[in-house]
């Protein structure tokens, strides 16, 4: 137990440093990888209080569960994010741009959402033999879906303006291969 606690200290700090680059890396953009990523401790809160609510330990199967969210946060952020640069690059402006893209995304983000919760319901309610490692991973799938889909659907596209774009944007002629 100890072992794999110490494994999982090594292993989530290094799976969400390896989140930012490959989003920056798709990107090519702070800003964007920025925004993105501004999902994950969203995410983790609502698990760290989904837990709580629940009196439940973080455990391995918990931090399981972390990692696995981190994944569906970030999916959610890179879809809003996504269909904003697309309809900026239309020659909308931004404002307009971020108010279809928040509406066109709430439908799926919602889905989405309601789909996870609804899947990994039985696994929070369970009492069956199993259900003392099912019900933390769970527990944090579904607080932090809720918290980030906040996030996805509301702070995000606010966001997204603030960003000073010409600071923030790294274009890819400025890179050096070498």
């Amino acid at each position: 137990m100890q072992r794999a606690r110490n494994r999982l200290a090594i292993v989530l700090p290094i799976s969400m440093g390896l989140i930012f680059i490959l989003l920056y890396m798709s990107f090519r953009s702070f800003k964007n990888a920025a925004l993105i990523y501004a999902n994950v401790p969203f995410a983790a809160t609502g698990g760290i209080v989904a837990l709580f609510l629940r009196d439940m330990p973080l455990s391995i199967s918990a931090g399981v569960g972390f990692i696995s969210l981190f994944g569906l946060c970030v999916l959610n952020g890179t879809v809003m994010v996504s269909f904003i640069n697309e309809f900026q690059q239309k020659g909308k402006e931004a404002r307009d741009t971020i108010v279809e893209a928040a509406s066109t995304r709430l439908r799926p983000v919602l889905i989405t959402v309601l789909a996870d919760i609804i899947g990994l319901l039985p696994m929070t309610i369970s009492t069956d033999v199993g259900a003392e490692i099912q019900k933390p991973l769970a527990t944090v799938i579904v607080g932090g879906v809720c918290f980030s889909s906040f996030l996805t659907l509301f702070v995000i596209p606010a966001l997204y303006q603030w960003f000073p774009k010409r600071l923030l944007t790294i274009k890819q002629s400025n890179f050096i291969v070498g």
